[in-house]
């Protein structure tokens, strides 16, 4: 069994990030493939060791301070050369500038996997003090692994290693999330109905939100917004003004209500309008239940999820008028929305399944070891 070390800035059960969930499916599906993952993070909470997450283990270092959104930590420099040594591949989960120094100054020569999830887009000027330490980390990895052809084509940096680049689409297993009961159906059909445009996500400034509602002031459709976020006050301040009683903001939920929210939604609409959101993992989720989609052209894996015209439809970023034309045009035609929501399903099942991103990580593990 090929033991590998995945090294991040959080993990479950602290934060529930799309990261956090793509790393844990890769952990839960190593078993049939070959491998048993373990995760090094920081935490708030300190140090520990050996925690089971799932049917895995996760280990802590303490976290001593942030700075622009990187986790800063003394001890961890020390705990993952101990777990590295253990380790037949360390499986890296780009970005996080700590990480690069950890590596270097561990000098551990194992196989290296470096799954890319973002450029670098807020920090600029951040950017370019770390770009030198960027690029002598990526030049020394051994395989750089992208999300989806999509960001690979539009991405400067990972055009810079196109030769050590491979794309493994992230996957979800629907064996993980739970099935919602009559109760919490009817609970939901009570307060929102069952014909509704559904957002899943943080709230977060690169989600296209503000577009979303202005969306929803013209169409007058109904739209739930699942998630929290900084964002949630200004937002819900904005829809007031707007005099929108059509959207409903829910804040964070259990997954048992996502699940429930997911399953009676008419489509998903994913507003994301730059380049920070590098794939969609909630987008994915939408697909996973056979809904139709609308997303924007981003150059990312967002339209790697939602195909325009088979799947779902796709608009211009940061034009609340076609987004709001494209939700009349699914709403005005439930036979095209089932067929786009069928063919969704089809296309999770076939790419985007946990077990196929589990597979093809097994393959490239093998591949290095040999």
């Amino acid at each position: 069994m090929i033991k590998v070390l995945h090294f991040f800035k959080t993990y479950y059960p602290e934060t529930m990030g799309g990261i956090e969930q793509v790393i844990f499916q890769i952990a839960e599906g190593g078993a049939r493939h070959g491998f048993e993952s373990e995760v090094l993070s920081l935490s708030r909470q300190g140090a520990a060791r050996d925690e089971v997450v799932g049917r895995h283990v996760s280990h802590r270092s303490k976290l001593d301070f942030q700075l622009a959104s990187t986790g800063f930590s003394l001890s961890v420099f020390k705990d993952f050369a101990a777990l590295a040594k253990r380790a037949d591949v360390i499986h890296y989960h780009f970005p996080w500038p700590l990480m690069d120094l950890v590596h270097f100054a561990s000098r551990i020569h194992k196989p290296t996997v470096v799954s890319y999830h973002s450029d670098i887009i807020k920090q600029k000027t951040l950017l370019k003090l770390y770009q030198p330490l960027m690029g002598r980390f990526l030049s020394g990895v051994d395989r750089i692994v992208a999300s989806s052809p999509n960001y690979v084509q539009s991405s400067p940096v990972l055009n810079r290693f196109k030769s050590k680049v491979r794309v493994i689409p992230y996957g979800l297993d629907r064996g993980t999330y739970p099935e919602p009961s009559a109760e919490k159906l009817n609970y939901w059909r009570g307060l929102v109905g069952n014909r509704f445009f559904l957002f899943v996500g943080a709230l977060r400034y690169y989600k296209g939100l503000d577009y979303l509602l202005a969306a929803a002031q013209t169409t007058l459709l109904p739209v739930v917004i699942l998630g929290g976020g900084h964002l949630e006050e200004e937002l819900k301040a904005h829809a007031l003004q707007l005099g929108l009683t059509n959207v409903y903001f829910l804040g964070s939920l259990p997954d048992d209500d996502k699940a429930a929210l997911l399953e009676l939604c008419y489509a998903f609409v994913f507003p994301s309008h730059l380049r920070s959101e590098s794939f969609g993992i909630s987008l994915l989720e939408g697909a996973m239940f056979g809904k139709p989609m609308i997303s924007c052209e981003i150059g990312t894996g967002t339209t790697f999820i939602n195909i325009a015209g088979e799947t779902g439809l796709v608009v211009p970023p940061c034009d609340s008028g076609a987004l709001g034309q494209a939700m009349l045009s699914l709403w005005q035609n439930p036979e095209m929305a089932s067929t786009m929501g069928k063919n969704a399903l089809r296309r999770y099942e076939a790419i985007f399944s946990a077990d196929i991103m589990a597979e093809s990580y097994a393959k490239l593990y093998n591949e290095l070891l040999q």
